[in-house]
């Protein structure tokens, strides 16, 4: 009998970032080995104003290895409270990093780290993503910026399912959601490779099957499991090929006008896929399966039925700024699939404000 092996004639060049990943129920218990391997024998512990106890409860647990707790990490990570963090830092006499938390701790991580190099440990407690990225999204004077090196990829992700049982349903759909509009720009990325591709569906599965379990049954370990796996697979893929329209404008969106930043994703998705279907139609084929064919109106029903917000209104964006956004999000757009035009990005902006559905991709 003869095997088919399927044959990939385009040429492609694929990076896989060499970050630790420790993936398990209880692992959160390895962080002061961990650190051992890293050589940190001091290690400031960040996390937001929401999660200092939990970062008090870690500090302490790790005695002398912790050099203190810095609990103001926020959202876009502003350069001045980066800043204040790195006096903080050195004050400590700290020689590394854990982040404890989701996004904007983890981006706080990697903003120290950018500017020291010191090693980074990150323990997520949310789907974001970001800390299997060397990328860092930094914002300064209402503008959100990103830059791309090897120090600001985090050493070491501990990936603890217990840790997100205590994670809000709304929280958990949104950053759910945040983690899926990584793996649907990686399929369509201009360096899109097989493996960045396969690890993409695989997330995407793992979310859209995971979700529906966590709204009903938040506690469920399995889900709470497979959702975090999911997550981990789609931030490899933001980690490893480039990113597109979706993610420009949630820059735009967060950065220029303060949005949250995974809610921005959740509203944004439906409609930057639908915008890209049919540019990139073959390579988003297998994500559209996974939602009844049409992956924009499947993304959109799927977002309403968890619950998710559905408009950019409700995010307090005012209408007023909607030709704003359109106007800076076209002045330097990222590659795309289908040409970034004006109008075209303006008139999915409006729908995406309205809570409308968006344009059927079929």
């Amino acid at each position: 009998m003869t095997q088919h092996t399927p044959q990939h004639s385009a040429a492609f060049t694929c990076i896989l970032n060499p970050a630790r990943i420790v993936f398990g129920a209880g692992k959160r218990g390895d962080v002061a080995a961990e650190l051992d391997r890293l050589g940190v024998t001091r290690a400031l512990v960040l996390s937001t104003s929401f999660q200092k106890a939990d970062a008090d409860a870690l500090a302490e647990t790790l005695g002398d290895k912790a050099a203190g707790v810095f609990a103001n990490a926020t959202m876009h990570t502003p350069v001045e409270v980066t800043e204040t963090a790195m006096s903080a830092y050195v004050a400590a006499g700290a020689d590394g990093v854990i982040a404890l938390g989701g996004g904007s701790t983890i981006g706080l991580g990697k903003a120290i780290a950018y500017r020291n190099d010191c090693p980074q440990l990150v323990v997520a407690t949310t789907y974001a993503g970001s800390e299997v990225t060397p990328i860092l999204g930094q914002t300064e004077n209402g503008v959100k910026t990103t830059v791309r090196a090897a120090s600001i990829l985090p050493e070491t992700v501990i990936y603890d399912p217990e840790l997100t049982l205590g994670l809000p349903v709304g929280m958990s759909v949104t950053s759910g959601l945040n983690a899926m509009a990584h793996a649907v720009e990686g399929v369509y990325a201009q360096d899109r490779n097989p493996i960045a591709s396969m690890m993409a569906i695989e997330g995407v599965r793992a979310l859209r099957d995971a979700l529906p379990v966590i709204a009903k049954t938040p506690a469920d370990a399995v889900a709470r499991g497979d959702a975090l796996y999911g997550a981990w697979l789609c931030g490899t893929v933001l980690g490893a090929v480039g990113m597109a329209l979706h993610h420009k404008l949630c820059h735009v969106l967060g950065g220029s006008f303060d949005l949250p930043h995974a809610e921005t994703h959740s509203v944004m998705l439906p409609h930057t896929a639908a915008y890209n279907a049919g540019a990139a139609k073959e390579a988003l084929q297998p994500l559209a399966d996974l939602f009844g064919g049409d992956l924009g109106v499947g993304l959109w029903q799927f977002a309403k039925d968890l619950g998710a917000p559905m408009s950019l209104r409700d995010l307090g964006l005012e209408e007023t700024d909607l030709d704003r956004a359109a106007d800076i999000a076209v002045k330097n757009p990222y590659w795309n699939p289908r040409p970034v035009e004006r109008d075209a990005t303006r008139a999915l902006l409006g729908r995406a404000w309205e809570g409308a559905p968006p344009e059927s991709g079929t």
